[in-house]
C-alpha cells in the first residue's frame, strides 16, 4: 500500500525528531533526511509535503547549510525557524540578527487567515515557542506576512501564490499549545495528505518489505528479553515464520531470573524456534578489566555477533540475515542520521558497535520508530501488556550499569539492588508511570556505621525517568516513603551496600543511562 509521506529535511535542531512524532501522531508517515539530498532524489521520493526544520545556524553564515531551491517545485513546504529563514531567502527575503532575541515562550498575533491557521480568527494571540536571534526583516512582494510576535515581525508567512509557509517558532513543541493544529493545517488543508499511517499498515508494510528481502533464507534474532526485540522477533515472524530462528544469549549481564523469565514467556507467545545460549563467561571474559563504557559497548556489541556466528552452524548454512531490535533514539545517540551536526553521545551495540566484517545481513523492522510507536506495534501483534508495557533495558545490559570494571561479585551486587528496587515500585503501583527505572553501582566507596563497626562500601544510585521517547526525560518524583524503603532494603539485604543515591538529572543535560 502506497502511503502519503512527508520529507522532513533536516538542518541540526534539537527539535527535528519531535517533527516526525507529530506528524506521525496525526497518522501520516514522515521521514528525516539531510540537506545533502539532491533535488533529482527529493523528486524520485515523491513527498506529499516537505518540512524544512530548525537549526543552530544563520541563514547568512558562510557555509550554512541550504536546500535546492527547485525543492519548491516538488511539493508543499513548510519551513520552521531556521527553515523558515531559508525559504524567505530563496525567495529574496533579508535576514538579518534581530535586536531582540527570543528564546522560550512567546505570543504571536495572527495577522491574516490562511490554510495555515485554519480555525485562528484574525487579530487572535496564541502562546509559542520562540528559539532564534534572527529575524526576517523585509520580506519580497509575494511573500505576505501571516503572524507577528514582539520580536519577530514576520512570525509567519505565506508564498501569495503557491504552497509555501514559514513560522518563525516551533509548533512541534509541547509548549505551543496550538501548534499540532497548525501543523495538521499543513498536512491535511496544505498537502491534502490522508491519515492512514497506523500500526496496522506498519505492519502490513514491513511484512511485505522483509518477505522480499529475505526470499527463502533463514534468519536469525537476537532476543534480548525486553520490548524492542519482541516486537521485531514477532513482526518477523509474521512475515517468514518458520524461516526464523530466536536466540537468546545469556551474556551474564542480565537481571535477576531474567533468562527463566525470557524462555518462559516468549516459547508461550511467540511460539516459534527459541535456542538459549550460555555465554555468559565468554563475555565477562572479553570485558575482564575493562572499564571505558564505549570500549564495552563495542566489545558486547563484537561478542554478540561472534555468538551469533556461532549459533547460525546449529541453525542451518543457509542463515543470512541477523534481526535486530534496533529504534530511532538508538540511531540518534550513535551518530547523526541525517549527515548533519549531531555527534555521537554513546555507541549502541545494535547500532554502531557491530564488527565490519559481519557476514550477516541486518533486517532492522524497528529503525524509524519510537519506543512508543514500538509499543503500539506490539500490541497490534498481539503481544501481552506484560511484554510491550516493559520498561527499556540496554542491549549491554548491566555491564554499563556497573560503572568501572565488570565483575561478577560486582553485578551480583547490582542485581539484587535492581531487584528490589523494581519490586518495590511495583509494590508502590509506580511501574506504568515511569518510562525506566534501574539501579547503578558506582565506582567509588563510601565510609558508613553498621552497628557498632565503621564500613567501607559500595554506593548504588537509584534513576527512575519519565518520557515519551527517551529522546528526552524527567526525573521521577518519588514519594519519600517509598524512597526510604528502597533504600533501607537495599542497605540491609545487600551486602556490601552502605549508600543509595537517587539521581535527580534531566535529559538532556544527562542521558537516561549513566553509561
Amino acid at each position: 500500500m502506497t502511503h502519503d509521506r512527508i520529507l522532513i529535511i533536516d538542518f541540526g535542531s534539537q527539535y527535528t525528531q519531535l517533527i516526525a512524532r507529530r506528524v506521525r501522531e496525526a497518522r501520516v508517515y514522515s521521514e528525516i533526511h539531510p540537506p545533502t539530498r539532491s533535488l533529482e532524489w527529493i523528486r524520485a521520493w515523491k513527498p506529499t509535503g516537505i518540512i524544512l526544520s530548525g537549526g543552530p545556524n544563520s541563514v547568512y553564515d558562510n557555509g550554512a547549510p541550504s536546500t535546492p531551491s527547485g525543492i519548491v517545485d516538488v511539493a508543499p513546504v513548510l519551513g520552521v525557524c531556521y527553515g523558515m529563514n531559508l525559504l524567505a531567502q530563496l525567495h529574496g527575503a533579508r535576514i538579518a540578527p534581530g535586536t531582540q532575541r527570543e528564546y522560550g515562550r512567546a505570543e504571536v498575533e495572527v495577522l491574516e487567515s490562511s490554510s495555515l491557521f485554519s480555525g485562528f480568527g484574525r487579530g487572535e494571540k496564541t502562546p509559542v515557542w520562540m528559539s532564534h536571534g534572527d529575524q526576517v526583516t523585509e520580506l519580497p512582494n509575494d511573500l505576505e506576512v501571516l503572524a507577528r510576535s514582539v520580536g519577530s515581525p514576520v512570525a509567519a508567512f505565506r508564498h501569495r501564490d503557491r504552497p509555501l509557509f514559514g513560522v518563525q517558532f516551533h509548533p512541534e513543541v509541547a509548549h505551543s499549545p496550538r501548534g499540532g493544529e497548525i501543523l495538521a493545517n499543513f498536512l491535511f488543508d496544505v498537502c491534502g495528505a490522508k491519515p492512514d499511517w497506523t500500526p496496522g499498515a506498519f505492519i502490513d508494510d514491513e511484512v511485505a518489505k522483509i518477505r522480499a528481502k529475505v526470499g527463502t533464507s533463514r534468519v536469525i534474532c537476537g532476543l534480548s528479553g525486553g520490548v524492542d526485540s519482541a516486537v521485531a522477533a514477532a513482526l518477523v515472524h509474521r512475515a517468514i515464520g518458520d524461516q526464523l530462528t530466536c536466540i537468546f544469549v545469556d551474556t551474564g549481564l542480565l537481571r535477576l531470573h531474567e533468562r527463566d523469565q525470557v524462555e518462559r514467556t516468549f516459547r508461550r507467545h511467540l511460539g516459534i524456534d527459541l535456542r538459549v545460549i550460555d555465554a555468559s563467561d565468554r563475555f565477562l571474559d572479553a570485558l575482564d578489566g575493562v572499564e571505558d563504557p564505549e570500549q564495552k559497548r563495542k566489545i558486547i556489541g563484537h561478542t554478540f555477533i561472534d555468538v551469533f556466528e556461532d549459533a547460525s552452524a546449529s541453525v542451518g548454512e543457509d542463515v543470512k540475515f541477523l534481526v535486530q531490535g534496533t529504534l530511532y533514539p538508538d540511531v540518534i545517540e550513535s551518530a547523526s542520521p541525517t549527515g548533519g551536526p549531531s555527534v555521537t553521545i554513546k555507541t549502541h551495540h545494535n547500532v554502531g558497535g557491530l564488527k565490519p566484517d559481519m557476514k550477516f545481513g541486518l533486517i532492522e523492522p524497528l529503525r524509524e520508530l519510537f519506543k512508543d510507536e514500538v509499543r503500539n506495534v506490539g500490541r497490534e501483534l498481539g503481544l501481552p501488556e506484560e511484554m510491550v508495557g516493559r520498561h527499556p533495558f540496554p542491549g549491554p545490559g548491566l555491564a554499563i550499569r556497573v560503572l568501572g570494571a565488570v565483575t561478577r561479585d560486582a553485578l551480583g551486587v547490582l542485581r539484587q539492588a535492581d531487584a528490589i528496587y523494581l519490586e518495590e515500585i511495583h509494590e508502590a503501583g509506580l511501574y506504568d508511570e515511569i518510562w525506566q527505572a534501574f539501579a547503578v553501582l558506582l565506582p567509588v566507596r563510601s565510609v558508613g556505621v553498621m552497628g557498632d563497626y565503621r564500613t567501607y562500601e559500595n554506593v548504588v544510585a537509584l534513576r527512575a525517568v519519565t518520557s515519551t521517547d527517551g529522546m528526552t526525560a524527567d526525573w521521577f518524583p518519588f514519594p519519600h516513603d517509598v524512597l526510604a524503603r528502597v533504600s533501607n532494603r537495599i542497605i540491609n539485604e545487600v551486602r556490601g551496600v552502605n549508600r543509595v543515591v537517587y539521581d535527580v538529572s534531566s535529559k538532556p543535560p544527562a542521558t537516561i543511562e549513566w553509561e
